[in-house]
């Protein structure tokens, strides 16, 4: 879809759901890594003023829409997560209608703030260690809020749990697109591991999928909202805070590509214990599993991009850490004290 064809897609949509006195005021791509994400703004006709400020999320065509590329399946998730007061996006509008877009699609309520990418944050950001430390920890203190969401009540039919070793094996047919063989070979002892040492899947909830400050919008150094649940559902909770702990773990990094002052591991785990109410002997399992999870995408967009088939830099640099998330997640899997 061409820029010009989108502005007038939008414009049209403006026009349709919006008002007659509403008119497209400018349009932008996003400036994150979230795939056919747009922002835009409105006003109405003759002022100068904005009267709002949108984020358009629409699925690539001819892809099957299943998971991360079902757009519209969030909406009813952000809608009731923004009706319990959580710090999400609401989503005034939604359509499996492909008038538009020629595709389903979700307008969300733009929140303020910019992403904290811990690898290479935007220049915006201090990188000095109290403030970096700081939105961390927000990230994590924030999490037992989304996992106390009363699920069953609002979103019994949004979604049916997943089972643990169903979302294991999932990933083998990404890793197998593996460039390196090596990476294949680590990949299948970790999954091995992973599969005989499933854990119960307590608790059980909503999660994100993705949780990490690159998902939290901070303004000022205050955390202004979660976005981007494209891999969000229904099942193991602990998922997030594993995934949290894998990006700040040191042992998963190399000194050119490594995550910007996050705290210690163990803090982390204890601040979400804290305000979870209680432990969980499991969390170094979701680590690991995270490390997988984590490895696995890499060695499918490491493929992709060494082919030219979908550009992105960032993932040759993810390629010098592969291995060692691999290898992180053998080692907690084995012993999970390490």
């Amino acid at each position: 879809m061409t820029n010009q064809t989108l502005k007038a897609n939008l414009q049209s949509f403006i026009h349709d759901r919006m008002g007659a006195e509403f008119e497209l005021a400018g349009l932008h791509e996003s400036d994150g890594h979230a795939g056919l994400t747009f922002l835009f703004e409105t006003r109405r006709k003759g002022a100068h003023a904005l009267a709002g400020h949108y984020v358009l999320k629409i699925p690539p065509k001819g892809v099957a829409r299943r998971g991360n590329t079902d757009v519209f399946r969030q909406a009813p998730l952000l809608r009731a997560l923004h009706g319990a007061g959580l710090p999400v996006p609401d989503v005034p509008y939604a359509d499996e209608n492909e008038h538009w877009f020629g595709v389903p699609f979700i307008v969300m309520e733009r929140l303020p703030g910019r992403v904290f990418f811990v690898w290479d944050p935007h220049p915006s950001f201090s990188r000095e260690q109290d403030p970096s430390e700081s939105l961390w920890r927000q990230c994590v203190e924030a999490l037992p809020r989304i996992h106390r969401f009363d699920w069953r009540t609002h979103l019994a039919d949004w979604e049916s749990p997943e089972p643990l070793d169903d979302m294991i094996r999932r990933w083998r047919k990404i890793y197998l697109h593996s460039p390196e063989s090596h990476w294949i070979t680590q990949a299948e002892e970790v999954e091995r591991l992973l599969l005989g040492t499933i854990p119960a899947a307590d608790p059980s909830g909503v999660f994100h999928g993705d949780y990490q400050p690159g998902n939290i919008l901070y303004e000022d150094n205050r955390m202004t909202g979660i976005i981007d649940w494209e891999l969000a559902g229904i099942g193991a909770q602990l998922l997030d805070i594993g995934w949290l702990m894998m990006a700040a773990d040191r042992h998963n990094w190399v000194d050119r590509w490594r995550a910007i002052h996050p705290p210690a591991t163990a803090e982390l785990r204890d601040l979400y214990e804290a305000g979870m109410g209680r432990t969980y002997a499991a969390i170094p399992w979701f680590q690991a599993f995270a490390g997988f999870r984590l490895a696995s995408i890499g060695c499918l967009n490491v493929k992709l991009h060494r082919r030219g088939q979908r550009h992105d830099p960032i993932w040759e640099m993810m390629a010098l850490t592969l291995s060692h998330l691999f290898e992180r997640a053998r080692q907690l899997l084995l012993d999970p004290k390490a």
